[in-house]
């Protein structure tokens, strides 16, 4: 009967440390232009989804997105109303910004989703303006959701060769 509930005692002392670590997760993001931390906190607002990326660094759209192109058009509406279009066109493919669906990198950190977050959210030295609300300070800005969707069409409409890193994305 002890030996019981030692047992019962170690699982439940196990589990809520595995709950108290997955409570404090938080992807650590770095800004493209100086690699200086920044952060952006989950807010009452986000979906799960943005929540679960926050936590991971893993888009929970990526994998859904490119097996349902339907659903991927969510993200491309929004690359849309944001006005993505004006620098990258109308399918992400280069306009007066880079294309932003083949394989040439403007920066190498855009291999992964947290990558292409990054520079999405903050911005870049080579024009890009930060995006994201909580960066800019602006609730008028584009939210976690938002961009996880974004990058979920980008991944979806991928037009490059070679791998596809982002499917295998595992969490940080």
């Amino acid at each position: 009967m002890f030996g019981n509930k030692v047992g019962k005692a170690a699982l439940l002392a196990s589990m809520l440390a595995l709950l108290s670590l997955q409570a404090n997760a938080e992807c650590k993001f770095v800004a493209t232009q100086d690699n200086a931390p920044f952060t952006i906190k989950p807010t009452d607002t986000d979906t799960p989804e943005a929540k679960e990326f926050l936590a991971t660094c893993v888009n929970p759209y990526t994998k859904r997105f490119a097996a349902d192109p339907e659903a991927a058009k969510a993200g491309k509406k929004k690359f849309g109303f944001y006005s993505c279009t004006q620098c990258h066109g109308g399918n992400a493919g280069g306009q007066t910004g880079p294309s932003i669906i083949d394989d040439t990198w403007q920066y190498s950190k855009h291999q992964t989703d947290k990558g292409l977050f990054e520079t999405i959210s903050h911005g870049t030295n080579n024009g890009m303006m930060a995006w994201h609300a909580q960066v800019t300070g602006n609730p008028e800005m584009v939210q976690t959701d938002e961009i996880l969707k974004i990058i979920g069409w980008l991944r979806a409409s991928f037009a490059g060769k070679g791998d596809k890193p982002w499917l295998n994305e595992k969490p940080q």
